[in-house]
Parts: structure tokens; C-alpha cells; sequence
């Protein structure tokens, strides 16, 4: 009788994943392998032509290194500028709520509200930040979601100022956890700032960190909304990434099946994120 129970209160979720997770990740590999265009009912079976084809692609490539760029850039500044803030906040107990509701506050609004925002008021070359340099200093300024060499990098200033907030309520939160003892006791032994963060704090919060570690480098090549919101993969495909790659495939070229493999690709590289997760676990409870 308890077997069945438990069998009825799992089925939802098992059903949700079903339906949701793994049947359309079954026809997404599926279609990998076919020149569907994504209203046809009798696609064609090509074998590894999809892959093939994108592999021969010089964009395909582009895409992928670009996606390590945006990964290199939100394993490191984020993530230093949310362990520094953190770090700052554990000494303003009465304040800090309020610290963290405003860093907060990009990360709850919309991805297309702070495209806008950044649109309108930062890098338009008339009216905005940049416009005002040109007019009012004189400054040879344009925006940099127009030039080829700095686009990446404005689109990824945008979304790490997004995200650094949220990263600093996780770590604070778990620096939080820090027994006192540990804390006292390093006190009286005289350790400075960078002691007690590297041989009390740190310890304590590195199974968060390596999880957060983790997601942003799966978050990193799976990255869409920004990037289409502010450049769209341009100019020059200087900000194209594997999302943008495969939406273009899937619902402007109408080659989803040439789509679903690229997105194939992007699902091996997460896993791949994963399995460094599971390692990295697997290592610290030996030690």
C-alpha cells in the first residue's frame, strides 16, 4: 500500500518530465538527423549530413569560440565582483537587506527591460551615455554594439551587471554559515582579511561555489537572451553564439533539423559541465 502511494505522488513529476524533458529531447535527436524544416509531416533521413555541414561552417566555429569568451569572462568577473561584494556586506548587519534588494533588482527585471534600458540610455550614440560623451566632450566615441572588436564584450558588461547581484546574495548566504567558533578562533590567532577568507570562510562556502562554478559555465553556452536582444549575433557575427546560431537555423533559414543538432552539441557541452560537477563532488568527500 505504501509503494503505491509513493508510485501516485512521484507520477506527477515523472509525467512533467516526460512530457516535457525527455520526449522533446528524444525528437530533438531525432530531427538531428533529418532536413526537417519544422512544418513538414515526412522529413528525410541524412544521416550525419546536419553535423557535417555545420561542422564545415566558419560561423559554427566562430560561435563556439565566442561562447568561451563569454565563458572566461562570467567565471571570472562575476564571480570576483560577487565574492568581494558578499565579503563587504558580512560586515553591515543592518544594512545589508537592503544592499541586497538593490542588487537584486536588475537580476528580477526582464532580459528585454534591460536591453531597453541599456539600448536607450547607455550605448545610444544620440541621446544616451555614449551620445552625451561625443556632444558634450567631444570624446570620438560610438557604440560598442557597433564595432566588431567590442560588441562581445558590451553585450557580456550588460549580463554580467545583471547577474553579479545574484550571484552576491548566494555567497553571502553562504558565508552565513560559517560557524563562530571557527571565526573566533582564527580571530585570536591573528589571521588578516585574506587569511580568515581563504582558510575559514572559503572552506565553508565551497561546495556553493563550485555548484554556481558549474552552472555558469553551462549557463555560458546556453546563452540567447541578451545577445539576440542587443546585436542579434552581429555585426559580423562578432557576438553570434550557438543559441543564436541555431535560432537563426530554426526559424529564419527554416532548417530546424540542421537546428536540433546544434543544439545536440550545446546539450554535450553541458554535459560535459556536469560531469565536472560530479567530479569535483566526488573529490571532496574523499578528501
Amino acid at each position: 500500500m505504501r509503494k503505491s502511494i509513493n508510485y501516485i505522488l512521484i507520477a506527477p513529476s515523472v509525467l512533467i518530465s516526460l512530457l516535457i524533458v525527455f520526449i522533446p529531447g528524444v525528437m530533438t535527436l531525432l530531427a538531428a538527423f533529418t532536413d526537417w524544416n519544422g512544418v513538414s509531416t515526412a522529413p528525410k533521413f541524412i544521416g550525419l549530413q546536419n553535423f557535417a555541414e555545420i561542422f564545415d561552417d566558419k560561423i559554427f566555429w566562430k560561435s563556439i569560440f565566442n561562447n568561451a569568451q563569454w565563458t572566461v569572462l562570467f567565471i571570472t568577473i562575476p564571480v570576483v565582483i560577487g565574492l568581494l561584494t558578499a565579503m563587504l556586506l558580512l560586515k553591515r548587519k543592518k544594512s545589508r537587506s537592503v544592499y541586497q534588494l538593490i542588487f537584486l533588482f536588475p537580476y528580477v527585471l526582464a532580459p528585454a527591460t534591460n536591453a531597453m534600458l541599456w539600448l536607450n540610455i547607455i550605448f545610444n550614440p544620440v541621446s544616451g551615455v555614449v551620445g552625451y560623451l561625443k556632444t558634450a566632450f567631444g570624446l570620438p566615441v560610438t557604440s560598442p554594439l557597433s564595432s566588431v572588436h567590442t560588441a562581445l564584450y558590451a553585450v557580456a558588461a550588460v549580463d554580467i551587471w545583471h547577474y553579479w547581484g545574484f550571484l552576491t546574495v548566494v555567497y553571502l548566504a553562504a558565508l552565513r554559515q560559517t560557524p563562530k567558533e571557527q571565526l573566533e578562533a582564527a580571530q585570536l590567532e591573528g589571521c588578516n582579511g585574506w587569511q580568515m577568507f581563504r582558510y575559514v570562510y572559503f572552506p565553508t562556502i565551497k561546495p556553493t561555489f563550485s555548484i554556481m562554478l558549474v552552472m555558469i559555465i553551462i549557463f555560458s553556452f546556453l546563452t540567447f537572451d541578451y545577445v539576440y536582444l542587443l546585436t542579434g549575433g552581429g555585426p559580423a557575427h562578432s557576438t553570434e553564439m550557438l543559441s543564436t546560431y541555431a535560432y537563426t537555423f530554426a526559424f529564419s533559414a527554416f532548417q530546424v533539423g540542421k537546428a536540433a543538432s546544434v543544439a545536440i552539441f550545446m546539450s554535450l557541452l553541458g554535459l560535459l559541465a556536469s560531469c565536472l560537477y560530479i567530479w569535483l563532488s566526488k573529490n571532496e568527500l574523499k578528501g
